[in-house]
């Protein structure tokens, strides 16, 4: 390994298109890595800041923590190469964006490996069947794609989607998770395990 291994971000800009709706959305695109490789997560919108951030270093992999479209639409620019990782009850929504461009599956509990660190798949469903949380123990970090966010949960009114199974993710597979954990969204600002979890009663309330 060589510098330090450490959590990169840029910010894209694009539509979000679902259930015939566009939506204009600013994206959090993750690099983990150190100076050596990097593992992009969710190549969102513009491929060329993404690029530009992975510099000269070797990519091993894009995840797309989830199918939709804002997540994904810059995966195949990205990633060149180098493997596309999407769990497969998402496959659906990755078909609209990318049709013949198998991407490889994800599995819950599957550990991927970057710059001699250990990256850990949560499936979560609930934003999207295929909604996934990669969890980095060494970094103490936990990049949470749509599952959630500063102030609650994901949106869950749309196709594919369901309140009880984003509440049930984050009950079971998230705020088990260090209070100390830092939480890195895929839209908006970062939070912590501790910060939301003294929340979720008042979710469960208020229905989203």
């Amino acid at each position: 390994m060589s510098g330090t291994l450490r959590i990169d971000k840029v910010v894209t800009s694009g539509v979000f298109s679902l259930d015939g709706q566009d939506f204009d959305v600013d994206n959090n695109v993750w690099l983990i890595g150190d100076d050596d490789e990097v593992l992009v997560v969710d190549a969102a919108h513009q491929s060329g800041p993404i690029k530009d951030a992975i510099g000269s270093r070797r990519l091993v992999g894009v995840v797309s923590t989830h199918g939709h479209n804002d997540h994904i639409n810059a995966a195949l620019e990205v990633a060149g190469g180098a493997p596309i990782y999407l769990h497969p009850d998402d496959r659906m929504l990755w078909d609209v964006v990318h049709p013949g461009h198998a991407p490889k599956p994800l599995t819950d509990g599957e550990t991927l490996e970057v710059a001699g660190t250990d990256v850990q798949v949560l499936h979560t469903p609930g934003h999207s069947p295929g909604a996934i949380c990669l969890y980095v123990p060494a970094l103490n970090k936990l990049l949470s794609g749509d599952t959630l966010f500063h102030g609650g949960p994901g949106a869950t009114g749309r196709s594919f989607s369901s309140f009880p199974d984003i509440l049930d993710s984050i009950r079971t597979r998230l705020l088990s998770l260090p209070a100390g954990t830092e939480v890195l969204t895929g839209h908006g600002d970062s939070t912590s395990i501790g910060a939301e979890g003294k929340d979720y009663d008042a979710w469960v309330a208020r229905g989203h």
